[in-house]
């Protein structure tokens, strides 16, 4: 790797970790923090278990194809975001900063790529593309979802970029498939 090239990812790693410390030092007011784990919660799986749920209930059988999808696509997300997690091994950013205060809680150890983010692009995009109406609901609740990450502590803008742009990719997979 060229002088050049080491000198541009550091200085993106700086600006990563350091729009990670001003995002995460939001949440030092309680009504941020405390809204941003309710998020964080409903984006551990509640929120699309409770959407496929509902889909079922008022659609119907005209409803299964697209839980089935979300499901699909879901589950290939985990499949691949644990693979890359075990294989890039990045810890979370208040392992690795002392000024990033952790205020929510991890469920694994590392950090790259954000997996509420992944899900929370790939369920989106199969439901919407299916329900355009519910745009309105989940587009800012997709948001939310990553923005909660890092305001909580767990992950640096980076991993939430990724995980967005890993569930944009599958989702648009998932549809040449299904």
């Amino acid at each position: 790797m060229t002088s050049k090239m080491r000198l541009y990812l550091h200085r993106m790693h700086q600006l990563d970790s350091n729009v990670c410390v001003a995002v995460n030092h939001t949440s030092r007011y309680k009504l941020v923090r405390d809204g941003f784990r309710v998020v964080s919660r409903l984006g551990d799986g509640v929120f699309w278990y409770v959407l496929m749920t509902t889909i079922l209930v008022i659609k119907g059988s005209d409803g299964l194809v697209p839980v089935l999808h979300m499901g699909l696509a879901g589950l290939s997300g985990t499949l691949l975001y644990k693979w890359l997690k075990g294989k890039t091994l990045r810890p979370r950013p208040y392992e690795v900063r002392q000024d990033i205060w952790l205020t929510g809680t991890p469920l694994d150890k590392f950090s790259f790529p954000s997996g509420h983010t992944l899900h929370a692009v790939v369920f989106s995009a199969v439901a919407i593309s299916y329900y355009p109406q519910l745009s309105v609901v989940l587009l800012p609740f997709t948001l939310m979802v990553g923005l909660s990450r890092v305001v909580l502590g767990l992950h640096y803008p980076s991993d939430v970029l990724a995980g967005a742009l890993i569930g944009v990719t599958l989702a648009m997979l998932s549809f040449l498939i299904i």
